[in-house]
């Protein structure tokens, strides 16, 4: 009897068709999300199947990041009486932010329970040797509680170093917490962090994923980055923990990023953001209520001029609520816009926010790196830089090695510095924190070093984009249509 292989071909791809339709529409999702799945499950039979099930699903939020209801209302009563030492929102938004910025704090008061935080002191940083020399001291001093969250904690030098010197603090008896991003320290493993819970240290990571090769959370990924001293010093912005955040990799030569440091009430934003991670991630060693007192959240005496809100965002909401803010303030703008990312694949929301903004006189411009280190993301971020210098806005590629801040400000008056990059993966798939900032000083800091690092930049016209070549372009095409997955 012979076989028909074309008939058997004819029923596995209409079967695969089918399972695919099956698979994509089950769950709630754009229609970006749903077209760029649909070509991968039928032009990549079985392989796209693998592929779905690691980096394709939804994150379960029942089961997988229930967070515990006592410990959120004991956090946020901790919170309240620090709004009432502050004073209302409403008079405070009135006496200390312009008026167009209200719109903005109210927002994420309603979207991310974010307090408007005053009186913070804020250093800037952009060198990663700097940053870690701060960093070590402030550790040096530690007095009750570490607190570090990394999407990134590698085990090389710096690396090292750092859980040397959290090794000391914990035999000193300073309570030294840690949660990392499996994915994102690849090949970090709890054998490395060992002589820290020898010590006893707690470190897990994040959600308690054992192994990235069989996580079928993959697609999730803790990329905020957090350290909270004691309750008062804390950090936040784009630097990870590892070599090649100091400029020690020859791949990306010079590390360009932001991070800052920061003294106040601000600081109770970042403390809560961890202690909630901390008890997603580690049911068998919760931070109870009894523990959440003013050990992890002391009375501020800061006087500082900085006011902040600490806003974050992942999958666990649908809300976006970092996205919405990066729209908020690229709708305020009246002069200018000044946007840095690693990553530029933002979805039409973002596109559309920056296309008003360049059509009414606004002066946007959006510097990305002029090196790759994920392909297809960087193609797919060429596509759109070529599509925005289209629309009028400048695009510039910084040349003096890897630039991955991610930063805006607009008008000398707001600004923003987190971990949450202008991509569809950061909008909605990557747990992430930002620090939103009206400060006109802060804000003509960000504005000095963006016009600096614009030395070291190159500026690609429409014309600049027209030159590439027709593979290159092919490239950028096609990597754009999977870029609601990346």
């Amino acid at each position: 009897m012979q076989v028909d292989w074309g008939l058997i071909f004819q029923i596995v791809v209409a079967v695969n068709a089918l399972l695919a339709i099956l698979t994509v529409f089950r769950e709630k999702r754009d229609i970006a999300a749903i077209w760029a799945w649909l070509l991968v499950l039928v032009f990549i039979p079985v392989l796209g199947f693998i592929m779905y099930a690691f980096v394709g699903r939804k994150l379960p939020k029942n089961r997988l990041f229930k967070l515990h209801s006592h410990v959120q209302m004991q956090l946020d009563e901790r919170l309240e009486e620090q709004r009432a030492q502050l004073g209302s929102e409403e008079r405070t938004a009135s006496d200390v932010i312009s008026r167009r910025a209200i719109s903005a704090v109210n927002m994420f008061m309603t979207t991310s329970h974010s307090f408007l935080a005053r009186q913070n002191k804020v250093h800037i940083f952009t060198d990663g040797k700097e940053l870690f020399h701060r960093v070590i001291e402030d550790i040096e001093g530690a007095k009750k509680s570490i607190h570090i969250e990394f999407y990134t904690f590698y085990s090389d030098k710096i690396g090292n170093e750092i859980l040397d010197l959290l090794v000391k603090k914990a035999k000193q008896g300073v309570e030294v917490r840690v949660i990392y991003d499996s994915w994102g320290s690849m090949g970090t493993t709890r054998k490395f962090f060992k002589p820290l819970t020898d010590a006893g240290g707690h470190v897990y990571p994040f959600l308690n994923t054992r192994s990235v090769i069989v996580d079928f959370r993959l697609n999730f990924r803790d990329h905020r980055k957090i350290i909270v001293i004691d309750g008062v010093i804390g950090y936040t912005g784009g630097f990870n923990i590892g070599d090649q955040y100091l400029g020690r990799k020859k791949k990306f030569g010079p590390w360009r990023d932001t991070h800052m440091r920061i003294i106040g009430s601000a600081v109770f934003g970042l403390q809560a953001r961890f202690v909630l991670d901390w008890n997603a991630t580690s049911p068998q060693d919760q931070i109870d209520e009894e523990k959440v007192d003013a050990k992890y959240f002391p009375v501020t005496t800061t006087k500082g001029m900085v006011n902040m809100q600490i806003v974050s965002s992942g999958p666990d909401s649908d809300l976006q609520q970092i996205k919405m803010g990066y729209i908020k303030l690229i709708t305020l703008a009246r002069d200018y816009c000044y946007i840095q990312s690693p990553y530029l694949i933002p979805d039409d929301s973002v596109l559309d926010a920056l296309r008003i903004a360049a059509s009414s006189g606004v002066d946007v411009r959006v510097m990305i790196p002029s090196m790759p280190d994920h392909p297809f993301v960087y193609r797919a971020t060429q596509y759109y830089a070529r599509q925005l210098a289209e629309e009028g806005i400048k695009i510039y590629f910084y040349d003096k090695g890897f630039m991955h801040a991610k930063t805006m400000v607009i008008d000398d008056s707001m600004a923003s510095v987190g971990s949450a990059n202008m991509d569809y993966r950061s909008f909605k798939l990557n747990f992430e924190i930002n620090s939103f900032i009206y400060d006109e000083k802060v804000s003509k800091e960000l504005k000095q070093i963006y016009l600096n690092d614009i030395n070291d930049s190159t500026l690609m016209t429409p014309e600049d984009f027209e030159k590439q070549s027709r593979w290159l372009k092919f490239k950028q095409t096609f990597s754009r249509l999977l870029s609601p997955i990346l």
